[in-house]
């Protein structure tokens, strides 16, 4: 008789959860859950109740005897669970608008998981992941925790650096970045292979095989100087061809705010006078989202889902749980320690590449392609930046944080980075008591 298959959802109030539940359904078969929690907090308890019930009615709809729950109780969501998912988002919306406001007023970059913002989003975020991976080292020591939460990259190296827990990180990044290329190939996902190497949100697609054969100079060509080869939540400003060329790889849609740096800002501070910044282009798509999931009549996930950015989460992240379940041993993108995968990086921090997914979790694969030095150059800085954010995090510690923003390629600034730190710590009081003695 095999173990009881329980998965806990910390964050399950998000509108993401209905593609969560979608994609639980899909792969009952080979994922057979008797039991999923959705946990939140209890201010979060009027979008819980929401998309419970959507949860409820969906799961009735398929006729699965998953036994859901909803609780604000975390500590018995976690107790014995096979895996523990985070989609949390710590302040809420209004703290991300702050975060991509902040770097704005200083004429930066303001933007969710990079730079300022991004920074400032991990200062918030770790300790409350942390503080959920003690729990799990309580009560499911052998619990798989699945990071959603962003900046991904940066959580899993904290949880790596100062946990037990058996982590791995979690983007739909690589996956829709394999349907992308299908589209663009007219094939099946299916025959589509890639190899990326990098970092969460600053990564490069090294190798494009389609059936076996490679493609990626067919795909560079395609990619060149034309819309549509963005993710929805960045804006979609065409790759200038002999750019692209040059860089030999093919970037992730988050790369344009490090190689398109002027454009990228032009174009969010238009936004910022006519519809805001996209956390509040997110607040409008969640009501209207949650007034669709508050519909009796709905069970399955609205297809409106998907401007709110999370495309392909549910392929993601059951595609992940279902290979460590059934010990598959088929190779997926993720975020893991790095343990020498990429020599120009520390072993211990982490890193985004293509790894075998077994019970034992994530073991990541060497490399096919050499980092050429263009991409090195900018991935070390950018590894740096992310050690010192986490230290920032864990220990308050002002002098890492400051350098950290410092040397960000979209900081740049000692001056600039003191004064963004400044306001940071000002409007995030409630959320950052570990630089208590640093606030003004």
């Amino acid at each position: 008789m095999r173990k009881k298959l329980k998965v806990a959802v910390i964050g399950g109030g998000s509108s993401y959860t209905p593609e969560l539940i979608e994609g639980f359904i899909k792969r009952y078969q080979e994922f057979p859950i008797d039991e999923l929690y959705l946990v939140d907090i209890e201010a979060g308890s009027e979008k819980l109740k929401t998309v419970g019930a959507l949860s409820e009615r969906m799961i009735e709809k398929a006729g699965l005897p998953i036994e859901l729950h909803m609780t604000f109780d975390r500590r018995e969501a976690i107790k014995e669970a096979t895996f523990v998912t985070t989609q949390v988002r710590v302040g809420m919306l209004d703290a991300r608008s702050r975060d991509e406001k902040i770097p704005l007023k200083y004429g930066l970059l303001g933007q969710e998981t990079t730079g300022a913002g991004g920074f400032a989003k991990a200062l918030r975020t770790i300790p409350v992941i942390l503080d959920i991976c003690k729990d799990i080292e309580e009560l499911s020591p052998h619990a798989f925790l699945l990071n959603f939460t962003n900046p991904a990259g940066i959580v899993t190296e904290a949880v790596t650096k100062y946990t037990k827990v058996k982590t791995i990180g979690l983007c739909n990044l690589p996956i829709g970045t394999k349907m992308l290329v299908a589209k663009m190939m007219g094939v099946d996902v299916s025959k589509v292979d890639i190899e990326m190497a990098g970092i969460n949100h600053l990564n490069w697609t090294t190798k494009v095989w389609v059936e076996g054969i490679e493609k990626t100079g067919e795909v560079l060509d395609i990619i060149s100087g034309v819309k549509g080869v963005s993710v929805k939540n960045i804006p979609d400003i065409e790759w200038e061809p002999e750019f692209i060329q040059s860089v030999g790889m093919i970037p992730c849609s988050y790369l344009r705010y490090y190689y398109m740096k002027d454009k990228m800002l032009e174009k969010q501070l238009q936004d910022l006078e006519t519809k805001g910044t996209r956390a509040d282009e997110v607040k409008k798509v969640e009501e209207e989202l949650f007034s669709l999931y508050q519909d009796p009549l709905l069970n399955r996930k609205p297809p409106q889902l998907e401007k709110r950015g999370g495309a392909y989460y549910s392929e993601a992240a059951v595609n992940l749980m279902t290979s460590i379940f059934n010990n598959k041993k088929d190779i997926q993108i993720v975020n893991v320690k790095n343990n020498g995968i990429l020599s120009c990086l520390p072993d211990d921090v982490s890193v985004e590449v293509n790894c075998v997914i077994d019970s034992e979790g994530a073991t990541p694969l060497q490399l096919k392609t050499a980092l050429p030095p263009h991409i090195r150059g900018l991935l070390q800085v950018v590894k740096a930046y992310e050690e010192l954010t986490v230290e920032a995090a864990v220990h308050g510690d002002y002098q890492a944080g400051l350098q950290a923003l410092t040397i960000h390629p979209l900081v740049g600034s000692a001056e600039l980075a003191k004064r963004i730190f400044s306001d940071i710590l000002n409007e995030n009081k409630e959320f950052l008591p570990q630089f208590s003695r640093y606030k003004d």
